[in-house]
């Protein structure tokens, strides 16, 4: 039998985003938050990088607005980034008030870090490089205080309901039995889809879930060909790729290929401290050339003090940055393009909101400025509880329906061929070099995917309907710009300035 749930404002996602939200409609009534497995598993959770914010001295938001801008290749939003610039440093202070432990200098200032493309130090750290565990650690202790909120792990939403055109909850499996939950508002904020791709630095949670959700409930969709792959994760067999954080170039560190030549000098004016896109395409174009390359951080003396985890990451896996190189690879990393949004979070369905990586809220365009993706998270997330606060009953529950079931994974075998082969084609055809002849074998692989999914196979579903926007979208932009770079239209176009490929 179908059981039924209601509340105020549903919760999907435990990243920044999820629990910002849940945390701040919970001032105005019971919310219910939703995720896939449990509280910790996000990408926020990995994070190591930190979060910008003009919070020092000699920066302000204008400048972290230009830095934005010239990252984003003509596609922001500029309303969305003066957004982001201006409210993101009272939301950096407001986690601080929450028990948020950030690194701090003797003054007791932040202890701001500068990564890839920003003009300033602005990038606040938690012990060095655990930046995104201990944004968690402060959401879910603040949310599992509150009376309001009432959590529900291992629960996974498998669409979206709708009545009149309006989103008044979800179908879900919780503890594989299923459950509708209605709710006035219903907010995404599911996170990434790193694990469309075979090499990753994202959680085996991020399947790209949300995306794939929306699309199906008709929600408006845009920048799906915008993926960033992040220059430096440590090559190994892994799925995830642990993460080397842009950071530790940020601090000295230099990029060498097989014969130990420094390459990125001669490629950009900024070399290992270039827009991630470039440096992650020059490392592939270096690992074609000479087979391997390498991250040589050993002129930081004191790196297992300064990024500890990534320390341990390492001497885990038998590298010492110390006195060893560290072998590096790119890796889809983030997505920049999702479930569009307006300034508070709403989307196109009435009664759905989407806040994280799941939304395009604009402030990205073609090329995530590095560290604005927390910032972005809390920023949103702050909206659209804002906006949630207005919210009255609509009234829409529709009759019980049990007619449904929760649909059981027949071949879990099948489902991992299926999800691997996912992967694969991704990776080969729609990764950090595209062409219009691979994405067009895409297309028809991922198709050939779905046709042959076991009964059940919803996760792997997921994956497909999102890697297959990724492919079409990037199908139909003939150009290369910010994350998207296509070898047979390898310039920036004058006439996709500003375009938007949408849903």
């Amino acid at each position: 039998m179908v059981q039924r749930l209601t509340t105020r404002v549903l919760v999907v996602g435990s990243g920044v985003a999820g629990l910002f939200t849940a945390w701040r409609c919970a001032e105005q009534g019971p919310v219910l938050l939703m995720t896939k497995r449990t509280l910790r598993d996000s990408n926020t959770m990995w994070a190591q990088g930190g979060i910008a914010a003009a919070l020092g001295a000699g920066d302000s938001p204008e400048l972290h607005r230009r830095d934005t801008l010239a990252a984003g290749a003509a596609l922001c939003d500029v309303n969305a980034v003066d957004v982001l610039v201006n409210e993101g440093p009272d939301r950096v202070r407001e986690l601080v008030q929450a028990g948020a432990r950030f690194d701090l200098n003797a003054r007791g200032d932040f202890k701001l870090g500068k990564e890839a493309a920003h003009s300033r130090r602005r990038i606040v750290h938690a012990q060095g490089d655990q930046t995104g565990a201990e944004v968690s650690r402060t959401l879910i202790e603040r949310v599992q205080a509150s009376p309001n909120v009432k959590v529900l792990e291992t629960a996974r939403v498998l669409d979206l309901i709708l009545v009149n055109g309006r989103c008044v909850g979800v179908r879900a499996a919780i503890e594989g039995k299923p459950f509708e939950v209605y709710a006035e508002a219903v907010v995404m904020a599911t996170g990434g889809l790193g694990q469309v791709f075979r090499h990753t630095t994202n959680p085996t949670v991020a399947t790209g879930d949300g995306f794939a959700i929306a699309h199906r409930a008709g929600a408006r969709m845009a920048d799906m060909e915008f993926v960033q792959f992040h220059p430096t994760a440590l090559a190994t067999s892994e799925n995830p790729l642990a993460l080397i954080s842009e950071a530790v170039r940020g601090e000295g560190a230099i990029l060498l290929d097989g014969t130990g030549k420094r390459f990125m000098p001669e490629k950009h004016k900024l070399a290992e401290l270039a827009p991630r896109d470039i440096v992650a395409r020059e490392i592939f174009r270096a690992q074609e050339r000479s087979g391997v390359v390498h991250l040589d951080a050993r002129a930081i003396t004191d790196f297992n003090t300064r990024f500890p985890g990534i320390f341990h990451l390492c001497t885990a896996r038998g590298v010492d940055p110390r006195t060893d190189l560290i072998p590096v690879t790119p890796a889809a990393h983030y997505m920049m393009g999702g479930i569009v949004t307006n300034l508070d979070g709403r989307t196109t369905i009435p009664g759905m909101y989407a806040c994280g990586e799941v939304a395009c809220t604009g402030v990205h365009g073609a090329n995530r400025l590095a560290s604005n993706s927390l910032l972005e998270g809390l920023v949103f997330a702050e909206r659209v509880s804002r906006d949630a606060a207005h919210l009255h009953p609509h009234g829409l529950v529709p009759p019980a329906n049990d007619t449904w079931e929760v649909p059981e994974l027949l071949d879990h075998g099948a489902a991992q061929v299926a999800a691997d082969d996912v992967r694969r084609v991704m990776w080969q055809y729609a990764g950090i070099d595209r062409t219009a002849r691979g994405l067009r074998i895409a297309v028809q692989d991922v198709d050939a995917i779905e046709a042959r999914l076991p009964v059940g196979a919803t996760e792997e579903l997921n994956m497909v309907q999102t890697g297959r926007m990724i492919v079409q979208a990037a199908l139909l932009r003939k150009e290369s710009r910010g994350g998207h770079y296509r070898s047979d239209f390898p310039r920036a176009r004058n006439k996709w300035r500003e375009t938007h490929i949408e849903w």
